[in-house]
């Protein structure tokens, strides 16, 4: 069937839904109903600042729901997508004890025990069978976190988010997990077209055993609700029947399906009431609040979440999505709907949309979006500064703008000061923009301003004490009340340092001003040419910057990086998805290990290229496709342990080139046709002294 016409809008609406619920409850995840009354009431809006914790965080509830249907791009975008190579996918997005998953241990944590499965080369869906795992961590609640992403690419369509649901679903979990995982994924689907909660459950008992423990559940739950508007007479009731001391293992599913259930009954059509009986019923709360927040999203769309308080404007679309992609991990719900309803579109045999405004990342196109927009406060800004979007731009209102004073807005395009506040969860993440890239933004100003504005672009990077340090463009534009222009500016080298936030700053010459400037959007290009090194200070951001698996990375020895790996091949990398021809020259020395280099268009953990050379006396290009390992080219070429050396390399197109003196190797190959740069290891120590990457000569 044709998605509906409305089908963005509801997937954004549904993706904010997940997110609120998700940073609604996560400060008190795994408290009980009791504990939640007594010490927080109940739950009506965010409570993080009481317990001192940052709103936006790092979460597996996330990361996993918008990192798996990955697997659809790099598989296939078929209703048939298996659950091996979803299984694939984990092992390639996943890093080891650092993203996505609660790392809690083989038998404590069901995701934990179906990736070391995985890692061990037993497939899905064996890695999450009871047969391999036991009935006890097959049917913890995981599968049912992360089923989202495969309703939403679903619209309409119960039958394949359930199909979808079940093949993700099995990757770590059985039996009831995934009963319970089908029928929420089937539900959301299915509201994309009804507001009927009833036929809703209907539609998603449909896919599962009739005579599953999930299905009784749902029944009973139907039956005291009926006619009963009483929510806590119900927890009661569960909490008597399904409660966690009736089932082993630290977060069962079924106790916090049930408590999914009845809040969607004793709260159909009403997001905060939802929110607050399911959170104030305590156990899995980000969990439970998360996928009602979705399915509420959906059926309700935008107006549902701006019928009570302001839920949207603290979040204002940040997401963190800690994955071995790390140019993808700092985004917003915007990007990631955009993503999610082009393979949706896909999947319905439908053409993906035009990108908005030729393809800026900011374009705040979606009602209300701001897409990581917020005002920077100083001491120079100005009080009263407001940033929201008009479903076309951004706009800045600003009032008694004066000379000293400024008003400016940003958005991160790198992990946050607050990460270090964050608990449970790593964020791994590549800055998105580095030096020599252009940034362009197109602004206005309203006609009804009181006087003109001086409008320039800033970004704020890292320093040796890890604090954020404001970088103006040198050119400004003057919008007069009326007037629109364009900003350009290349952005300049900053010492090594990573690039946390851009943004526009206004400010004025003389006199007072206050009105509106739209952002109509902002957007950046090129390649980088950039030298990755350690910069001056104690700081630690500019580490934090290479996304990394290894088992140690240094930044206390005479190289300026240096890397080893225990097991297996480790690697960091920076950058991401827009990087696609590009040269990179590193000054390199391997200590140890059978093979040591740079990779090239690096899109996770098991797909790359990589120039390198070997203990044996090689130079190679490699391709690393999943678990197959190809030698492209190779030539002799002895580097000896304890031995300096420079390995240029470059890809333009279908062209891998790699060289060291005069031994140099080409390759053609089309697998990868982007991605990051960095350098890998296996078993041993490898170091730099240099790294620099740049376009390609002549291009």
């Amino acid at each position: 069937m044709p998605v509906p016409s409305d089908y963005l809008d509801r997937v954004y609406a549904g993706v904010l839904g997940k997110m609120i619920g998700v940073y609604l409850g996560r400060p008190f995840e795994n408290w009980r109903y009791r504990d939640i009354l007594e010490k927080l009431g109940p739950i009506t809006y965010y409570v993080h600042e009481q317990l001192g914790d940052p709103l936006v965080v790092t979460d597996d509830d996330l990361a996993g729901t918008f990192t798996f249907p990955r697997a659809l791009d790099d598989y296939g975008v078929s209703a048939d997508l298996c659950a091996e190579d979803i299984g694939r996918a984990w092992l390639n997005y996943i890093i080891e004890e650092r993203s996505i998953l609660w790392w809690g241990g083989a038998g404590n944590s069901t995701e934990h025990t179906a990736w070391l499965n995985l890692s061990r080369g037993i497939p899905a869906p064996a890695s999450g069978s009871i047969e391999v795992n036991g009935t006890t961590v097959a049917e913890q609640i995981g599968a049912q976190i992360f089923i989202d992403g495969w309703a939403l690419v679903s619209p309409g369509n119960p039958e394949g988010a359930a199909k979808l649901a079940r093949a993700a679903g099995s990757v770590s979990h059985d039996g009831e997990s995934v009963n319970a995982a089908v029928l929420w994924a089937a539900m959301e689907a299915e509201a994309f077209v009804s507001r009927d909660v009833n036929h809703l459950l209907d539609t998603g008992l449909s896919f599962i055993p009739k005579d599953s423990l999930v299905a009784r559940l749902v029944a009973d739950i139907r039956r005291w609700t009926s006619g009963n508007e009483d929510w806590e007479q119900t927890r009661q009731r569960i909490e008597d029947n399904y409660g966690y001391d009736k089932y082993p293992g630290n977060c069962h599913v079924i106790p916090n399906h049930a408590l999914m259930i009845m809040a969607l009954l004793h709260a159909p059509h009403d997001f905060q009431r939802g929110q607050t009986i399911v959170n104030t019923s305590g156990w899995d709360t980000d969990c439970n609040a998360g996928n009602l927040g979705c399915l509420h999203g959906i059926m309700l769309g935008l107006e549902g979440l701006d019928a009570g308080p302001d839920w949207r404007g603290p979040v204002a679309d940040r997401l963190y999505i800690s994955t071995a992609d790390g140019g993808r991990s700092v985004t917003d719900a915007v990007e990631v709907s955009l993503w999610l309803a082009d393979l949706g579109r896909k999947l319905a045999g439908e053409a993906a949309m035009p990108a908005p405004k030729n393809g800026a990342q900011f374009h705040f196109m979606l009602p209300g979006s701001v897409q990581g927009f917020r005002a920077q406060t100083s001491r120079t800004s100005v009080a009263d500064l407001k940033v929201f979007g008009t479903g076309n731009a951004l706009a800045i209102d600003f009032s008694a703008l004066a000379p000293g004073r400024e008003a400016a807005a940003t958005t991160p395009v790198f992990t946050p000061k607050e990460v270090t506040r964050m608990r449970t969860y790593d964020l791994m993440a590549s800055p998105r923009i580095h030096a020599a890239q252009v940034l362009k933004a197109k602004v206005s100003a309203a006609a009804d301003n009181t006087g003109p504005v001086n409008a320039r672009l800033r970004l704020r990077h890292y320093d040796g004490k890890d604090e954020l340090v404001d970088l103006d463009a040198s050119d400004a534009i003057v919008l007069s009340p009326g007037r629109s222009g364009a900003l350009e500016w290349t952005v300049p080298r900053t010492g090594g340092q990573p690039i946390a936030e851009i943004g526009i700053v206004l400010t004025t010459d003389e006199g007072r001003s206050g009105g509106r400037v739209l952002i109509d959007s902002l957007s950046w290009s090129g390649c980088p040419d950039v030298t990755f090194q350690r910069p001056e200070g104690d700081g630690d951001f500019w580490r934090r910057a290479w996304v990394s698996n290894v088992h140690f990375f240094s930044k206390h020895f005479p190289q300026d990086i240096r890397i080893s790996q225990n097991r297996g091949a480790g690697m960091i990398h920076q950058g991401g998805r827009s990087w696609t021809d590009y040269t990179v020259e590193a000054d390199l020395m391997l200590h140890l290990g059978d093979l040591g280099g740079v990779v090239l268009r690096v899109q996770g953990q098991r797909r790359y290229y990589l120039a390198c050379v070997t203990r044996d006396g090689e130079l190679q290009i490699r391709r690393q496709r999943d678990e197959q390992c190809e030698i492209l080219a190779s030539t002799p070429c002895d580097i000896g342990f304890e031995s300096s050396f420079v390995l240029k390399a470059s890809v333009h197109g279908e062209h891998i080139h790699a060289r060291i003196g005069d031994a140099s190797v080409e390759a053609s190959d089309r697998s990868f046709a982007d991605g990051a740069a960095g350098m890998l290891v296996y078993e041993g120590a490898l170091s730099s002294t240099g790294f620099r990457l740049r376009p390609i000569e002549g291009a």
